[in-house]
């Protein structure tokens, strides 16, 4: 039997794994090909996981929203182009998505105006930019629910 942990700064693999109640023993059990020993490694960040142990071990802790984190912090190329998603209610979710596409919608004819022809010019650049910030905001959006949508199959709340 493992002991239980007294770190205070936990990473979220550890985190992860301990809300499930399980020792490294028992999560390397589950994992198949992450020994206990390279568990530890990952949770006291002398090792950077694999994109692979990432994978099983969002399947196995029934947290999806690990992979997220790993491209977004810690995968070289996701930290520069993967945004952060946090785990929100459907109902806010819902909201803000609302909101982005009533607001892009005002401005649809502006950016027809902007690209019919396909050029963006010193004058355009400014509305441009805001429209490109109102589509990430509905991006932003629709990887919230898809978050939403698997962890909610991961706790086993509706089928796929």
């Amino acid at each position: 039997m493992g002991r239980k942990s007294t770190k205070e700064n936990k990473n979220i693999y550890q985190i992860s794994r301990e809300e499930l109640g399980l020792t490294r023993e028992a999560a390397s059990d589950l994992l198949i090909t992450v020994s206990p020993d390279r568990i530890e490694k990952i949770e006291n960040e002398k090792s950077l996981p694999h994109p692979d142990e990432i994978l099983t071990m969002a399947e196995c802790y029934k947290n999806p929203s690990l992979c997220n984190y790993y491209c977004s912090h810690e995968c070289p190329i996701g930290k520069e182009h993967i945004p952060e998603i946090k785990l929100k209610d459907l109902s806010q979710i819902t909201l803000e998505m609302l909101a982005s596409l009533n607001s892009l919608n005002e401005e649809k004819n502006r950016l027809i105006e902007i690209t019919v022809d396909g050029k963006i010019t010193k004058d355009e650049m400014e509305d441009f930019e805001r429209i490109q910030e109102q589509l990430s905001q509905i991006s932003m959006a629709v990887n919230s629910l898809q978050l939403w949508v698997q962890q909610a199959i991961a706790d086993g709340n509706f089928q796929k």
